[in-house]
């Protein structure tokens, strides 16, 4: 994954073990960006994400635990600032939460694996779900597909 290279033994891209951690242990363990994103809910400007026009194909996961949580099918030009996908990955892959914060009633979407904030979804997208997940580059990590990648280095 080149986004936010593991630094803790908790990162996997596949266990599903709950992560019931301290804000206090996850500032430990991630980097100050990502700690900014995914335990203070904080976003990313707006067009500045580097995934925002990312377009390689293969899997989005959780840059804080490693759990997948989009494939690039699923991904989106929306224009919003911030990568969007049309669907997670998996029903368990995304949890949601009310977010009414500045005067606004949204969705809050979070990793189902470590409750890290990810972004919101909204109901503006396209088919198949007419969802938009938007999602902070920061809290995401990429690997390309296998298949993919020998592809290119043909």
């Amino acid at each position: 994954m080149d986004n936010n290279q593991p630094t803790n033994a908790l990162h996997s891209d596949s266990d599903t073990t709950k992560l019931p951690l301290s804000n206090a242990e996850w500032r430990k363990i991630l980097p100050a960006e990502v700690y900014a994103i995914a335990r203070e809910k904080g976003t990313e400007r707006a067009f500045t994400g580097k995934y925002y026009e990312h377009k390689e194909v293969g899997t989005y996961y959780c840059a804080a635990c490693g759990h997948p949580l989009f494939n690039s099918n699923g991904k989106f030009e929306s224009s919003c600032g911030w990568p969007s996908f049309f669907e997670p990955i998996s029903k368990g892959s995304i949890i949601y939460a009310p977010d009414n914060t500045y005067g606004m009633k949204r969705t809050e979407v979070m990793c189902g694996r470590c409750k890290s904030h990810l972004g919101h979804v909204f109901d503006d997208g396209p088919p198949p779900t007419g969802l938009r997940y938007c999602i902070n580059s920061v809290i995401l990590d990429f690997d390309k597909a296998k298949k993919a990648e020998k592809n290119f280095t043909k």
